[in-house]
């Protein structure tokens, strides 16, 4: 293992940094994939009226990949790939100086069907307790400390692999991280030690799938919901027994969706199978699901959506890029945009203000509407495809491009 370190010159302002990380997430943190509560949903500052441009703050090079940067206080940590090193790095927020760096080796071959999209790594890593945990390109699993950059353990590269690779960022619940490593004929759904890597329960019934889990309670079991590479799943969080399943594939098994919840409900999306809202429900101990219902005129593929007062915006892959609104409750799709809009947008709500940075690199602001596409404001923020989710708190905006990090503020 090839290591370094970049560490602040002062050791109080280590000790600083070491206390700041120690503490939990507060609100205006981004600590994890699709924000703190896994669910697009931001804390931001929404201007009365928006302004024609806006202010960039900093750009730096940080590596290629699409992890989603992680904020935590005043700190910036980034996972990404440069040259044949995965490397994670810890970045002052205000300024995007660099406060520490630790990079270990992962050579990594691309297949002929991914090599558009480079060599990764696409998974987000989480910030938890003080650590940060990411999952590599090759399905390594480290635990990084968020003071330092020590790297505190990390499980090797299996053999087998996912067909399409590692998309799955980790979801850390109590004193475990969950995660689906292998592939094809050996792998398994695991949630492992936080302090020690080592693993409290493992699930080996399918392959993984690219979208991230979620855990949640239902029917009075708190479970861990995820897309397979054949199934959707419900494991128990405590002891991995597989509670229900379902059968779900997509053209070429890339499922690549995060499951949402919207009160009892657990909405399965995926391209070419439009949406379906189903109920898990537990009796005398035997589990099954439900549809509540389904809609074919709106869809996800590598786009999740957010939920805002019972309406799930979306961009579906329809209509070469199609943004919509679904009513929750019933599956009534309120309405759908002009189509030819974007390929793959990354969502996330503040409020009834919705911002969707395209891959194109456009920023596309708009409000949460039952009734139309009602869009105020569209930003060009960045000069390459933008696949990354963003980082929003407050009035800042932290984009991420091919190998670029960028400060955006709304002034």
């Amino acid at each position: 293992m090839h290591c370094t370190y970049r560490f602040p010159a002062r050791a109080g302002a280590l000790a600083m940094l070491a206390a700041a990380a120690a503490l939990p997430a507060s609100a205006q943190d981004w600590p994890q994939w699709r924000g703190p509560d896994r669910d697009g949903a931001a804390s931001f500052e929404t201007p009365a009226s928006w302004p024609g441009s806006l202010e960039q703050r900093w750009q730096v090079e940080v590596g290629f990949g699409y992890a989603t940067p992680v904020l935590v206080g005043d700190r910036i940590y980034m996972f990404s790939r440069q040259d044949d090193e995965e490397v994670m790095s810890a970045l002052d927020a205000g300024t995007g100086e660099t406060v520490w760096r630790t990079a270990y080796a992962a050579p990594f071959e691309m297949m002929a069907a991914t090599a558009r999209h480079g060599p990764g790594p696409k998974s987000t890593p989480t910030y938890a307790d003080g650590r940060l945990f990411s999952f590599g390109m090759s399905s390594i699993l480290t635990a990084v400390d968020a003071a330092t950059g020590e790297i505190l353990w990390q499980n090797p590269r299996p053999e087998a692999q996912p067909i399409y690779h590692t998309a799955m960022s980790p979801l850390v619940d109590g004193d475990s991280v969950i995660i689906h490593v292998g592939g094809p004929g050996d792998s398994e759904f695991a949630a492992y030690d936080i302090a020690t890597g080592n693993a409290r329960w493992t699930w080996d019934g399918d392959s993984p799938a690219y979208g991230s889990p979620i855990v949640a309670e239902l029917g009075g079991r708190r479970q861990v919901i995820a897309f397979t590479n054949g199934l959707m799943v419900g494991i128990a969080r405590d002891d991995g027994q597989l509670l229900w399943s379902r059968p779900f594939t997509t053209p070429s098994n890339t499922t690549a969706q995060t499951p949402i919840i919207h009160e009892d409900l657990v909405i399965q999306a995926g391209r070419e199978n439009g949406l379906t809202a189903f109920r898990v429900t537990a009796q005398a101990g035997e589990w099954s699901t439900e549809d509540v219902w389904h809609t074919d005129e709106a869809s996800l593929h590598m786009t999740n959506g957010v939920v805002v007062d019972g309406v799930l915006y979306g961009l579906s892959h329809l209509n070469s890029g199609q943004y919509f609104g679904v009513d929750l409750d019933n599956g009534d799709v309120l309405w759908t945009s002009e189509g030819r809009q974007a390929e793959n947008a990354a969502m996330v709500s503040a409020g009834n203000t919705i911002f969707s940075i395209q891959d194109d690199a456009q920023m596309v602001v708009f409000n949460a509407s039952r009734s139309a596409f009602d869009a105020v404001e569209r930003y060009e923020v960045a000069t390459s495809e933008t696949w990354a989710q963003p980082a929003i708190s407050g009035n800042r905006l932290f984009v991420k491009d091919v190998t670029r990090l960028t400060l955006w503020t709304v002034e």
